[in-house]
């Protein structure tokens, strides 16, 4: 999820700026951020565009939309890079065997390679690359975050080939009672009570859109949509919404505890691997400077 600000890295003349889409199967992964001795998305990806590079160092670093937690999942994070003149013209150079290996445009052959050296386990796939405009900023020019979290109750389906993306529980839920808590809690707030504290992180963010379904199959997916998130509050607003449904709290609960402005321990948190990052969306190409500017600034002053 979204941290404390972070310094402004502004894209250095003669350089370019990529945009990378990634999905993971967050299992294996010690979650988004790089940390010594620990497999990583961030890790794994900065490894192999070192030895991409290495001719031509510092390797690119990555600046990431949303930093997911241990064991969360995505299929559509966002990061963005930048590539020296050398590093690019690295990319441009086709290979001397033109049948086996077509040109690529940079970008593609980029992801290309990462997949090759950071996907060999098959659970990290670069599904897209291009360049960008200079103001992209994966983290800043964001309009909203997008996640989704299953569960499976005692009236649903126990699917062993999904039991790494859904959350089995054994009771059953009122999926109106969740979805009438969902609703209250929409809009601009202070989300400490929901959220695991980090130094010089601001816990103030939108909540867009919350609501539940149950799918044909009887699988209870729900979809959480904010400007961004602090660390832990979609599984923190998906066990207290669960925790209606079970009759553990009331519907007014729900609101009661963000007004709290504090984390009590009201109910439980939901497990990691229900968890999926699935979409970062972005304004029009003109509006991105803007965007991460508005953004940093809000970011700044809480």
């Amino acid at each position: 999820m979204s941290d404390a600000p972070e310094p402004e890295v502004r894209l250095k003349s003669g350089d370019t700026r990529l945009r990378l889409d990634i999905s993971y199967d967050g299992t294996r992964f010690n979650g988004w951020s790089t940390q010594p001795g620990l497999r990583t998305v961030q890790g794994e990806i900065e490894a192999a565009m070192a030895t991409t590079f290495q001719r031509t160092l510092p390797a690119p670093r990555l600046v990431v939309a949303g930093r997911t937690d241990t064991g969360v999942h995505a299929t559509g994070q966002v990061a963005h890079l930048d590539l020296s003149p050398e590093q690019l013209a690295f990319l441009q150079v086709a290979h001397r065997n033109k049948t086996k290996y077509p040109p690529f445009p940079p970008a593609k052959r980029l992801a290309r390679r990462i997949n090759g050296l950071a996907g060999a386990e098959d659970d990290l796939f670069v599904t897209d690359a291009t360049i960008v405009d200079g103001a992209f900023d994966a983290r800043y020019s964001a309009l909203w975050r997008e996640y989704e979290y299953r569960v499976s109750d005692l009236t649903g389906p126990r699917h062993p080939i999904r039991r790494l993306d859904t959350l089995w529980t054994d009771v059953t839920v009122d999926v109106d009672l969740m979805n009438a808590a969902a609703l209250s809690l929409l809009g601009l707030d202070d989300w400490a009570a929901y959220c695991r504290q980090r130094e010089g992180a601001t816990t103030i963010r939108t909540l867009q859109e919350f609501h539940w379904r149950r799918d044909p199959d009887g699988v209870l997916v729900a979809r959480v949509r904010a400007d961004a998130f602090c660390h832990s509050m979609v599984r923190s607003l998906v066990g207290a919404t669960l925790a209606v449904g079970q009759g553990l709290l009331a519907v007014d609960d729900a609101v009661r505890i963000r007004d709290s402005r504090a984390r009590k321990g009201q109910f439980k948190v939901a497990a990691a691997h229900g968890l999926t990052l699935r979409e970062v969306r972005y304004p029009e190409a003109q509006e991105l400077g803007a965007r991460a500017s508005v953004t940093r600034a809000r970011r700044q002053s809480m």
